[in-house]
């Protein structure tokens, strides 16, 4: 197999066709859903309808060349591989729209994992819809977020991650990890009822695992964040839950871009073009503008 070729003809890294090749090999794959089917399915995971305009305009079709066909295969089969695996996993090269076929693909494996561990339809597509609301987002963010939100997404297609109200759980080892949709106040109240109900929805459906902690990384547990926010607001509230890890810069991660991804949604609008219509984003530009950095934390507190 030319694999220089098809990374060529496809324009992207020559790593990324061999990491593809080397961790999928000849593993089974999976059929997309059927065109005619798309629609409500899209529906179904919360996609807008000019973010299904362009997935049904760009479906995989004859006209695909053969090197991307060959790439969507391998990536399902290598994704697949993994289901019920709860690691971040790159699925392959940064090409738009490219993974969403992938996530479909991969939608009847994985609702029938959620259905061999129990859990309710109402948790499932919750949880899967996050497509639709990462679509928005990267759409906002003019393609900018779509590298993250491509391997972010396979947590939910291989049942590593679940939506229970207000917060999102990942799975782990012996922590489960707290993430923060785009979906609200982050109020005492939701909070407290997300982690009950997490609580008692991993025990009951996955009896295996046993989970000591809660976990977060976020630069949303940043003290420095003391220095701008009222003692009573939502972000001082949540890092009041946490015992902050000692600090170490994180490694491949530049927080400042993060805070820039989650306050903005952007990473290149220049400072001064930045809105300031809350405490919080008046409080990272000003922070950054008089040439401080933000940090990314690490906290837990007991389950």
């Amino acid at each position: 197999m030319d694999l220089n070729g098809i990374a060529t003809r496809l324009g992207v890294p020559l790593r990324e066709i061999e990491r593809v090749h080397h961790l999928a090999g000849d593993l089974p794959s999976a059929p997309l859903c059927a065109k005619a089917d798309a629609p409500r399915i899209l529906g179904q995971l919360a996609v807008r309808p000019e973010d299904a305009t362009d997935i049904m305009a760009g479906w995989p079709s004859v006209s695909w060349t053969p090197e991307l066909t060959w790439l969507l295969d391998r990536s399902i089969a290598l994704v697949r591989a993994d289901l019920g695996g709860y690691g971040w996993l790159a699925p392959g090269p940064e090409l738009p729209r490219y993974f969403v076929y992938v996530y479909l693909a991969l939608l009847d494996d994985v609702r029938q994992y959620h259905r061999d561990h129990g859990i309710p339809d109402s948790v499932s597509w919750a949880t899967l819809a996050d497509l639709g609301r990462n679509l928005a987002v990267n759409r906002r963010m003019n393609g900018e977020g779509w590298p993250v939100m491509q391997s972010w997404l396979t947590l939910h297609a291989r049942g590593g991650l679940y939506e229970l109200g207000r917060l999102q759980f990942q799975r782990g080892d012996t922590a489960l990890s707290l993430h923060i949709p785009e979906s609200g106040p982050l109020t005492p109240q939701a909070i407290d009822a997300s982690l009950d109900e997490a609580r008692e929805f991993f025990p009951r459906h996955f009896p295996a695992e046993s989970y000591k902690t809660f976990s977060c990384g976020s630069w949303l547990l940043d003290p420095q964040l003391r220095e701008y926010l009222p003692a009573e607001s939502n972000i001082i509230r949540f890092q009041q839950r946490f015992t902050l890890s000692p600090y170490e810069e994180p490694e491949g991660l530049d927080p400042d871009v993060e805070v820039l991804r989650f306050a903005f949604r952007t990473l290149s609008a220049p400072l001064a073009q930045l809105p300031r219509r809350t405490v919080l984003q008046r409080a990272v530009i000003d922070h950054l503008k008089a040439g401080r950095s933000w940090h990314w934390r690490h906290g837990t507190f007991p389950l």
